[in-house]
């Protein structure tokens, strides 16, 4: 396990020289934030630190860093890299940025945020789009736990009507009243179940894939049936433990709740990195359950069960065999309740957008109830959809996959545009939004969901619309210089 090692080790400094460089380059500072201007004890509340980071924490987690290292896992020690490097240098300050950014404009969500620095036309387009993505989170989020405590009683309608009352409950009351009280709870059990599996990791000392074995694609080597390529699908695949545009609608959220700017950094910052040591334990665990020697995890549970691995099975076998009774009842908050908090947020952060939109005071409860119920409505929809399709629940997995990670592209390039119009060093952005456009525009071209091009096209088309993207931003920030230049001369003249 010395990728594992070397890997934590990573993450920690990442945070303590990274983290301390991206906040200087913010530079936070003793300026009245929207909790405590605006304070309207709905949305906009003062809130505890500590509080604020295991909300935070929850909120981009759920189960992402779980199952996306999981199924990321799948590719070998590549998924290592991926996580260190994603997290650090993409996620932590794509997450970092949006939330201070969404501090200093009284709370903005992502869409307001969009149009302030890439126009309105985007803004327009994220707007539905982020709406779009919060509902399929909110419905995805609502299906797969559902199913999971029908096989244990009651059956899944049941379940799905519980879990979506709760969600009506949570999207409407105020923010501290449910998720400022339970949201810590769940958040501990996912950080305890991530410490418990490191200490079982320690006594186990399995022999793993390093780094130095190769980053090839292991899992085309184990099976042939295998046919997703590291470049683009890896860094789709593990999203919340690297980098996920998801996050950028949660982070206004807890942006409505801070009492300081110079906490930003430990919340916004530290909750991605500790999202992605989550992630980094995961991917070890599921290194374990595909490749330990002599014989694999999954083959152990196929050859005992007759049937193929997934996910929540991952969780489930390994906390029980690894951790006992314990760890039955964390794998059933892990894949049970983390998509449950993710999915309540998720509708949340729809009801705040479309609401900023319509410019609707959230005050009133009537008119939380308005922005709500076609929210509600469109997802139950969906869901009914997504039950009657046996392969509902993976396409619309996919096609979140992908718009999850294209989200995170427009606000990497929202981010950095704001960081030219500062004259920071807005490299730190640029390089994360050129390589996110080269992973999403391909993953478009090369996905049978979408496009279905062949490999070698799809590759070329991909590398074309990098290169447009540069060449683009080139000619604005030109033109930026150009005019802030003679600005300067009018004034002093």
């Amino acid at each position: 396990m010395i990728t594992f090692f070397i890997s934590f080790v990573a993450l920690v400094l990442g945070y303590l020289l990274y983290g301390k460089f991206v906040s200087k380059v913010f530079a936070p500072d003793d300026r009245k934030t929207p909790a405590v201007v605006i304070n309207d004890g709905i949305d906009y509340v003062p809130m505890p630190n500590w509080k604020i980071f295991m909300i935070q924490f929850l909120n981009i987690a759920g189960t992402g860093p779980i199952f996306g290292a999981i199924m990321g896992a799948k590719f070998g020690p590549a998924a290592y890299l991926w996580i260190i490097l994603g997290c650090i240098f993409a996620g932590a300050t794509h997450d970092f940025f949006s939330g201070m950014l969404s501090m200093r404009n009284n709370g903005a969500d992502l869409p307001a945020l969009i149009g302030k620095y890439l126009g309105k036309t985007p803004r327009n387009v994220m707007l539905v789009f982020c709406v779009v993505l919060l509902i399929m989170v909110g419905t995805v989020f609502v299906y797969s736990p559902a199913e999971i405590l029908g096989h244990l009683s009651g059956g899944s309608l049941l379940w799905i009507i519980v879990i979506f009352a709760y969600y009506v409950v949570a999207t409407m009351l105020p923010i501290d009243k449910i998720i400022g009280k339970i949201y810590p709870i769940f958040s501990f059990s996912l950080l305890f179940m991530a410490v418990a599996l490191i200490v079982m990791l320690l006594i186990k000392m399995p022999v793993l894939p390093e780094l130095w074995d190769g980053l090839g694609n292991m899992a085309k080597e184990q099976d042939p049936s295998f046919t997703d390529n590291i470049f683009p699908c890896l860094f789709i695949t593990i999203a919340c433990g690297a980098i996920s545009g998801f996050h950028a609608t949660q982070s206004p959220l807890m942006a409505r709740c801070l009492k300081s700017e110079k906490m930003g950094r430990p919340i916004f910052y530290g909750s991605m990195i500790t999202e992605g040591l989550v992630a980094l334990v995961w991917a070890t665990v599921a290194m374990w359950f595909f490749y330990d020697s002599p014989t694999p995890g999954y083959e152990q549970l196929a050859a005992a069960k007759g049937f193929h691995t997934s996910a929540p099975m991952v969780v489930t076998t390994v906390c029980q065999d690894w951790l006992g009774m314990l760890g039955g009842v964390l794998a059933i908050l892990g894949v049970v309740a983390a998509p449950i908090t993710s999915g309540d947020t998720a509708f949340r952060s729809a009801r705040l957008i479309v609401a900023s939109a319509l410019k609707l005071n959230q005050k009133p409860k009537m008119n939380r109830l308005y922005v709500c119920l076609p929210i509600f409505v469109v997802s139950i929809a969906l869901l009914t959809w997504q039950s009657s399709n046996p392969d509902g629940f993976n396409v619309i997995w996919q096609y979140f996959g992908w718009s999850n990670q294209t989200l995170s592209v427009f606000t990497l390039w929202a981010i950095t545009v704001y960081l030219v119009r500062k004259n920071k060093p807005y490299v730190i952005t640029l390089l994360p939004a050129l390589f996110m456009t080269g992973v999403c525009s391909t993953y478009l071209f090369i996905s049978k969901q979408a496009f279905g091009l062949q490999e070698d096209l799809a590759y070329y088309l991909g590398i074309l619309t990098v290169i447009i993207a540069m060449v683009w931003f080139v000619v604005w920030i030109r033109k930026y210089g150009e005019k802030a230049r003679e600005i300067g001369e009018t004034s002093t003249d």
